[in-house]
């Protein structure tokens, strides 16, 4: 089958752009030639600097032919429909069929339609197609046009059989070439089939895969790097965002002055990642940043590079002076003269300044220290000085370094290294794959920071809806779940969302808010509390039998689900499942019946049968081991207990009638199997358990 190949040719196009533009490209091509009934084999877009590009393989020549029966209005509906009925089908009145349907006779229209030689249709569809690509940030490059792309646009290759597919946007018509790199290339490039299109660009220094170029960079910057001894540090957002910017990458080694090498290494990281698009190296041997750093060229060099490379060096040493001042400025004010300046910044409205801010989370603080263990005055101390690094002109160039540049000024001021690197660490973790803070100081300043974060958005009326979430509430509350789970804490939300209360998370707000915010609160982590277990592969069902008992305590949910699960695995937990099922399904039929609900006291004089009374001895005891070994949060041995039930169980259902004739012994033995229920329902909620 004929294969369709486009390509529109512009300016650069923004790297961050790039991937999502393909992504686009391809789904509207997708939703527009299956809209026209099109099957085809297979369609992939690819972006890079200065062209987009679309291949489709198995392209049907023709579209099918269609014939469909459409219903109209019956045959006294008033004229005005039978006129818009013909004008949708663009028949006349003498075509159209009369059916005879059981509300009446209807008119029935069959329309035929012939497909379209395909050429045709790419022709209406595409520049449709290029008019909805929604760009981030477009503009009007034509005088008096309305048209926009993300920049101007200067040429469109588009062939199908390889013939060309003649059609024009924005003024530009269609043509049967495209050109290659901007500096090493000349001329024009006639291209009528992917596979020759492809091959020529490489021939002329483009290599159109992203994913390839990625390759490119990142090998280069690995091998560069060896020459000199020196190991790359891996930079995935960087990578994704250099392979956008060069067609044919090269890689080359610059040189960082040794005057700079004493600012923190994390400030010449992201003064060199955020500004100059630079790949940092390490040293293998001592483990620290190098004097060295790879950039990535869009250009082969005669002189090996080393014009390119000057130039690189020379505005990284502007850069890099710029960023060394700051470092030097804000050393000279300690981070407790700081602390006053946060007045001059609105965290939030509703919620006052960051001075305030930092005042609840330092009472929180204390109180969470206390509950933990850690050095009450140092995480109120670490509390205090966290967020004074806003203030400071390096976190004013480089927001992302808040918390890492408070640690570098605390450590300067001589403060205790636990408030440094409370002052750091109270930000994590920041996604699911950064680690949570292990220190106790650090603890309790995180899981300030986020509960007052929480309480007061909460009590505002900023809470997240749908997947829209502007203050990033769910990526805290999973902090604070991580921080408990991984930090094995006995910290029960029952507890800590009131003491966030108390301690003024919401102070700008009426009191009487206050108690719905804890309630909503708790309903919101609990919520988190079956994304992080769900995440980890526990069946909903568990989550939710172990939440109906443990819903504050997170700790023992966890461990509590653990056992749970290990148990329902075994043959022995598998069948007291099923033996419980058949209890509750018993109860449920009897009690409806009843009108009441039987409370397991059960009447040792009126059981008869071996059975029963084995079942009845056998709940008795482990009542009693399950009670002691909940006490004491061994929930394995309460696993145990349950597992020796499994016998009775299955003997009382193979021996027993339940429904017996005397009303007394019924209702006894309906008691057993609630005992069973309330016996089983001290470790989960089983009724919640599907199986």
């Amino acid at each position: 089958m004929p294969d369709l190949l486009l390509e529109l040719f512009s300016e650069e196009i923004p790297a961050r752009m790039q991937a999502g533009a393909a992504r686009d490209l391809e789904r509207l091509m997708v939703g527009a030639l299956t809209d026209r009934g099109y099957l085809f084999e297979g369609i992939k877009a690819f972006a890079g600097p200065r062209r987009l590009t679309l291949a489709i393989a198995g392209l049907p020549a023709k579209q099918s032919d269609v014939r469909e029966e459409l219903k109209g209005p019956k045959t006294d509906a008033p004229p005005a429909a039978l006129e818009g009925f013909l004008k949708k089908t663009g028949l006349t009145k003498d075509e159209l069929k009369v059916e005879k349907t059981p509300k009446g006779e209807v008119y029935m229209a069959v329309v035929e339609r012939q497909g379209r030689e395909t050429p045709h249709v790419l022709a209406d569809i595409i520049p449709d197609v290029m008019t909805k690509l929604p760009w981030p940030k477009s503009m009007r490059w034509k005088p008096g046009s309305p048209v926009r792309w993300v920049r101007p646009l200067h040429s469109i290759l588009c062939t199908f059989d390889g013939e060309l597919v003649p059609f024009s946007f924005a003024g530009i018509s269609t043509g049967l070439h495209t050109r290659g790199h901007r500096f090493l290339s000349d001329g024009r490039i006639e291209a009528r089939r992917f596979d020759d299109y492809a091959q020529k660009l490489k021939a002329n220094h483009v290599v159109l895969e992203a994913e390839e170029r990625a390759a490119i960079i990142f090998e280069g910057v690995k091998q560069a790097a060896f020459v000199h001894g020196l190991d790359m540090i891996p930079d995935e957002g960087l990578l994704a965002e250099v392979r956008g910017l060069a067609e044919w990458p090269v890689v080359y080694i610059g040189t960082i002055q040794n005057e700079f090498m004493d600012v923190p290494p994390e400030i010449l990281q992201t003064s060199m990642r955020t500004h100059q698009k630079y790949f940092s190296l390490r040293d293998p041997k001592t483990g620290k940043m190098a004097n060295r750093f790879a950039l990535v060229a869009n250009m082969v060099a005669k002189d090996g590079g080393k014009e390119i490379v000057a130039g690189n060096e020379r505005v990284l040493r502007a850069r890099l002076s710029d960023a060394k001042f700051f470092w030097d400025e804000d050393r000279k004010h300690s981070l407790e003269s700081r602390v006053e300046k946060l007045k001059g910044i609105v965290f939030h409205a509703k919620l006052g300044t960051q001075f305030e801010r930092v005042q609840r989370i330092e009472k929180l603080a204390g109180e969470i220290a206390q509950l933990i263990g850690a050095d009450v005055k140092l995480a109120q101390r670490a509390a205090r000085l966290a967020k004074a690094d806003l203030t400071t002109g390096v976190v004013g160039e480089f927001p992302e370094l808040q918390g890492v540049m408070g640690r570098y000024y605390a450590l300067h001021d001589k403060e205790d290294a636990s408030v440094a690197d409370a002052a750091r660490d109270h930000y994590r973790p920041v996604g699911p794959s950064d680690a949570v803070p292990t220190d106790k100081v650090a603890i309790a300043v995180a899981l300030a920071d986020k509960l007052d974060a929480l309480t007061g958005f909460f009590a505002a009326g900023e809470k997240p809806t749908g997947s829209g979430d502007p203050f990033a509430l769910r990526r805290a509350a999973l902090g604070i779940i991580r921080i408990i789970l991984e930090n094995e804490l006995r910290l029960p939300l029952t507890t800590l969302i009131p003491m966030a209360r108390q301690a003024g998370g919401a102070s700008a707000l009426e009191a009487n808010k206050l108690d719905s915010v804890v309630i909503e609160l708790a309903a919101f982590f609990q919520d988190r509390f079956r994304v992080v277990l769900k995440d980890r592969g526990a069946a909903f069902d568990l989550v939710a039998a172990v939440f109906a008992l443990d819903a504050g305590d997170l700790r023992l949910a966890n461990i509590r689900l653990g056992e749970l699960q290990t148990f329902l695995k075994s043959d022995d937990g598998a069948n007291l499942l099923a033996g419980y099922k058949r209890a509750i399904n018993i109860l449920k039929i009897e009690e409806k019946k009843d009108g009441k609900v039987f409370i397991s006291e059960v009447s040792e004089k009126l059981l008869s049968e071996p059975a029963e009374k084995a079942l009845f001895a056998a709940l008795a005891k482990a009542r009693t081991a399950i009670t002691a070994a909940l006490e004491k949060e061994d929930f394995a041995a309460a696993m145990q207990q349950m597992a020796g039930l499994r016998v009775p169980v299955d003997g009382f259902f193979e021996g027993v009638k339940v429904n017996a004739e005397d009303k007394q012994v019924r209702e006894n033995r309906l008691n057993l199997l609630a005992s069973l229920r309330a016996t089983l329902h001290q470790v989960a909620d089983f009724s919640r358990i599907e199986g």
